[in-house]
């Protein structure tokens, strides 16, 4: 989990904790649910959502996630497992979700350690671009495994929302003062949703938090990937040119340079085989620019150092022609 959560970007806090600290529902949840009690609190992160690494008493390391039940976790557990089942590096879920109070929570495996692989280069995007095509290719056949699609989608790749306005709706962001917000933003985020709105490609699941801080490596191999709460069902072109533009990105976000994001799909086709149509193409450059335009907005609303205002400034332009928007 980032140090901190930049797409509804509430700083996620890092607590020191003892095991007598922990929620109360806890302790008992684990023996419910695990058979065993908690004896060390490893780490505790809280932000939208709550996150423990927990060492039980029967020597087994794991990690319990609680956040607002929105109807996602489920979904996003599901495909969590299906990954894991095949062999794919992410944290195997231990539990179903269960709900506690208003509460989703499951509990995983902990899956700890590695480093982030830093870099925003053409080189780099490659890299990123195969662990995406894998991802995709391992969750295709989900959908038919699923009760329902992992939706509503995460608020900070909610283009296809419809909620009034341009932004999808996020109370403690609509509250201010909206003409902070520069208005090449505004017109960016306008046309790249215009072009996404327009289409009428299929939706298939895939991973819309797609960073370097998401991703952990060792020895220069992929060794997991975090944040599975963060599924979403878009058309494939539009994960993969989301995907193409924060990949790098840790705190505080940014886009990735275009020539990269250039690298980075075409990577991903000659990794699953096919060339992506002219429409594929464009709809993966508009949803490249939908991320940074959140993040843009943020920084404005906080006043915030403008780094993805910046990269949206500079690099609108070609990306929108590009996407034909």
């Amino acid at each position: 989990m980032s140090a901190r959560f930049r797409r509804i970007r509430t700083r996620a806090t890092v607590v020191t904790m003892t095991t007598d600290e922990l929620p109360a529902w806890l302790a008992d949840w684990c023996t419910d649910r695990l058979g065993s009690d908690p004896v060390r609190v490893l780490f505790a992160r809280h932000a939208q959502s709550a996150v423990f690494g927990l060492e039980l008493a029967d020597g087994r390391d794991i990690v319990v996630k609680a956040r607002e039940d929105d109807g996602r976790a489920a979904s996003c557990v599901a495909a969590q497992a299906h990954l894991a089942l095949r062999g794919f590096p992410c944290a195997r879920p231990l539990t179903p979700v269960v709900r506690v109070g208003a509460m989703a929570v499951h509990a995983e495996e902990a899956r700890l350690g590695g480093e982030p692989l830093r870099g925003d280069s053409p080189d780099i995007a490659v890299r990123y671009a195969e662990v995406f095509a894998r991802l995709m290719a391992e969750l295709a056949d989900l959908p038919e495994l699923l009760a329902a699609p992992p939706l509503p989608n995460p608020r900070w790749a909610r283009w296809d929302h419809t909620d009034p306005g341009l932004w999808p709706t996020i109370g403690f962001l609509d509250e201010r003062d909206q003409s902070a917000v520069p208005a090449y933003v505004v017109s960016t985020a306008a046309r790249a949703r215009t072009r996404l709105l327009a289409t009428g490609l299929p939706c298939v699941p895939g991973h819309v938090d797609f960073e370097a801080q998401n991703l952990r490596w060792r020895g220069g191999v992929l060794w997991a990937v975090h944040d599975w709460d963060s599924l979403a069902w878009q058309p494939e072109a539009a994960l993969v040119g989301a995907a193409s533009g924060t990949f790098a990105s840790s705190s505080p976000p940014t886009l990735a340079p275009i020539e990269s994001s250039s690298a980075f799909l075409t990577a991903y086709q000659n990794q699953q085989g096919r060339r992506f149509t002219a429409e594929e193409l464009e709809i993966a450059w508009a949803a490249s620019l939908w991320p940074a335009a959140h993040n843009a907005r943020w920084e404005a609303l906080h006043g915030d150092a403008p780094m993805s205002c910046e990269a949206v400034r500079v690099q609108a332009a070609e990306r929108l022609r590009r996407a034909n928007a």
